[in-house]
This record gives structure tokens, C-alpha cells and sequence, in this order.
């Protein structure tokens, strides 16, 4: 699978925030929040859901990648998504592993994995 998803009993702003907060203790920051429900809604396009993007960084991480491969920025920042579908709040993130496979090297390989079982730590913690 291409993804790492989790099922929270919290409400989208209580899983967003839960997420927020594990992040930082990875040393992870928030560069972005991005509700696409509103943002659609501002060009006159209504969707049911709402459906929240993420984007986080480790700027540490983010050198250490780029310092291997400049074509790693094609997947920067991370992101991880919150939204409601059928009732139950998801939270979820493309895994970085899946995503270095199209880049073909090992070594980024290994350090996506790192970085994918940190985030997956925080999303654990945020359900």
C-alpha cells in the first residue's frame, strides 16, 4: 500500500490538533494547514466533507534527503490528511518508503523508512 491511515474517535479540529502536537515532539513542524472544503467553497465548488491537508517538515530531514537528491523536493514538504468518511475521522499520509521506490536508491530508501516510522509514530499517537 501507498499509505499509512489511521481510525480516530476524534473529531477532524481534535485530530488535527492531537497530530500537530505529536509532530512536534518528532521535531516536526506544520508549514501549512489546508482545508479543501473551504478553499473549494471560495470558487463556488461545494464538497460534502471536510477534508484537511498537512504539510510538515523536519528541516533537519528535509536537508538530509535533498543533500542526497535534489528529485526527493518532488515529495517535500510531508503531508498527512484528516478527514471524516463514513462517520469515523481518518488521518493518513502517503508512505514516504513508496514514494523514494520511484527515485530508485537504497540508501534514500533506508532514510524514508526512518522518517515513515516517525510519522506513523505521531499518527499512532494522534488517534
Amino acid at each position: 500500500m501507498f499509505h499509512y491511515t489511521v481510525e480516530s474517535n476524534k473529531s477532524i479540529t481534535e485530530a488535527v490538533k492531537a497530530v500537530e502536537e505529536a509532530l512536534k515532539e518528532e521535531k516536526f513542524g506544520v508549514l501549512w494547514s489546508f482545508n479543501i472544503q473551504e478553499k473549494l467553497k471560495e470558487k463556488g465548488v461545494d464538497l460534502e466533507k471536510e477534508f484537511i491537508v498537512l504539510e510538515v517538515c523536519n528541516p533537519h530531514e528535509a536537508k538530509r534527503v535533498l543533500t542526497e537528491n535534489n528529485l526527493v523536493g518532488y515529495f517535500l514538504p510531508c503531508k498527512i490528511v484528516v478527514y471524516k468518511d463514513e462517520n469515523q475521522t481518518k488521518i493518513g499520509m502517503p508512505k514516504p518508503s513508496a514514494l523514494m521506490t520511484m527515485v530508485e536508491d537504497e540508501k534514500l530508501g533506508q532514510i524514508a523508512l526512518e522518517i515513515e516510522n516517525r510519522l506513523i509514530s505521531c499518527l499512532e499517537k494522534a488517534k
